[in-house]
């Protein structure tokens, strides 16, 4: 069990946009393993490998009840996103101690690479969605605060600095 350092924020890499994968190798895998150790160890249901200082598109994401259910993605892209919007509170361990209701799509249809290759689509719905979403956004260089306006922005911001 490999569990790794968070990039603290407001460290460049948590604003740059990720690299894509080219193929799943035995780097990559070992990559999604060490990102389930560290995921697990927060604990939390969603981790992106920027989060982590490995700059590519790599997410994992399990919001299962029982845990060791976590889907592992390579390239995810959101093909279609409901229109019903689903409040939850959000956090990151890059930038502990803050969370900020943010309001996300219900339901998302991603596309990914999964560990064996193949290009998958796969509909994910409440927590699993906004997790999904999160990471995306991660490996889009924004933090889930971004979706807050500025005033709200700044003051957990403010916050967690004091922290």
């Amino acid at each position: 069990m490999t569990v790794r350092p968070f990039v603290p924020w407001p460290d460049k890499r948590l604003r740059a946009a990720a690299a894509q994968v080219d193929a799943i190798t035995d780097e990559i895998r070992a990559i999604w393993t060490d990102m389930i150790d560290t995921m697990e160890a927060m604990p939390g249901v969603g981790l992106a490998a920027p989060q982590i200082g490995v700059m590519l598109r790599l997410a994992v994401v399990d919001a299962s009840d029982a845990r060791g259910q976590a889907v592992r993605m390579a390239n995810p892209e959101i093909l279609h996103a409901s229109v019903q919007l689903r409040d939850h509170e959000e956090g990151s361990p890059n930038l502990p101690g803050v969370w900020a209701k943010i309001a996300r799509p219900r339901a998302v249809t991603v596309a990914y690479i999964d560990e064996t290759g193949l290009r998958v689509e796969r509909d994910f719905v409440g927590l699993w969605a906004t997790s999904v979403q999160h990471q995306v956004d991660h490996l889009n260089g924004r933090m889930y605060f971004d979706r807050l306006s500025k005033v709200k922005r700044d003051m957990l911001i403010r916050k967690a600095r004091k922290m």
